[in-house]
């Protein structure tokens, strides 16, 4: 039984009278309000084949880390996993030396990553909400450094560390990338789309300053972007080996300089060098499983808008 909601119409001298309108069906491609739409067989297929293929590289690392290198290279490579892994895992920390490595990954992507949330942050909401003479003109020079490749500044800005005294430490690698331009962009075309102008009227009547304003309003506003934001960066900068590689030194590699080094003999060991690419994975891994439910939260509300 379909239930009709009913509608008042009136005529010029003529009581109101009730008119029963059938409510307008939820096609398959729309639903109506409240439903949800439904994935088929194709759509279930389709999330898993993207899923195996996604999980199939990390997959393979773990089976070739487990095996010997004639096993590896050998016409039929194994599928499944061996009995060698925390063997390989232990030649590989330590003919790398790979925990002076992961000690000095975490602190140049935690230093970079907290940087740049900071400083684009700031920037992103002085671009979007706050008016001043060159906005645009700023604006558009922050985006064309984004055409800029990386390879052409490598010259000048080695010759900078070294003139400071910073060759082969690690402020070498953290200071040239504390502010990215993408990050700035990123959180200004989010705080202009999620933070109205009302806010930091009412902010403003309240007696707030600059500095309350962006500790009260704009940083809760921006946290899910942030989140992505730290992600990403985070992620860029754990991963990161063509400016640590000419910048650090042998002796105090980030870590995947020292996987560079693992594989730089004349004859590698890949299961070795498998071995050492597992363990740089692991720890994005991990923060991944514990910062995923913000990030996926934040992407989602950077793409549905009010």
């Amino acid at each position: 039984m379909t239930m009709t909601s009913p509608t008042k119409v009136s005529e010029p001298g003529l009581p109101a009278r009730s008119v029963h309108r059938a409510p307008k069906r939820a096609s398959r491609f729309r639903p109506g309000a409240g439903q949800q739409l439904k994935g088929g067989p194709f759509a279930y297929f389709a999330l898993a084949v993207v899923g195996i293929g996604s999980l199939l590289p990390l997959y393979w690392t773990l089976v070739a880390a487990s095996h010997t290198q004639d096993e590896v290279l050998a016409t039929t490579p194994p599928f499944l996993p061996g009995d060698r892994l925390f063997h390989n895992l232990d030649a590989a920390w330590n003919q790398a030396h790979l925990g002076k490595a992961i000690v000095n990954s975490v602190i140049v992507s935690g230093c970079i990553t907290l940087a740049t949330l900071f400083f684009c942050t700031l920037a992103g909401y002085a671009f979007a909400k706050m008016r001043f003479r060159g906005r645009n003109v700023l604006m558009t020079g922050v985006i064309l450094t984004l055409t800029i490749p990386p390879q052409l500044s490598v010259v000048p800005l080695f010759m900078m560390m070294s003139d400071i005294g910073w060759g082969g430490d690690l402020e070498a690698v953290i200071f040239p990338t504390l502010v990215s331009a993408f990050g700035v962009f990123f959180m200004r075309q989010y705080l202009s789309e999620a933070m109205p102008y009302e806010l930091i009227e009412a902010a403003k009547i309240d007696g707030a300053n600059n500095f309350r304003i962006v500790l009260s309003v704009v940083l809760p506003v921006a946290r899910p972007a942030m989140m992505v934001l730290g992600m990403l960066t985070f992620v860029q900068a754990w991963n990161d080996f063509f400016w640590p590689y000419l910048a650090l030194s042998q002796e105090n590699p980030t870590l995947q300089v020292a996987l560079g080094q693992l594989s730089a003999s004349y004859t590698p060991d890949t299961s070795i060098v498998m071995a050492g690419a597992l363990i740089s994975t692991l720890p994005l891994l991990v923060v991944f499983v514990i910062f995923g439910k913000q990030i996926v939260g934040g992407i989602m509300s950077g793409a549905v808008k009010g």
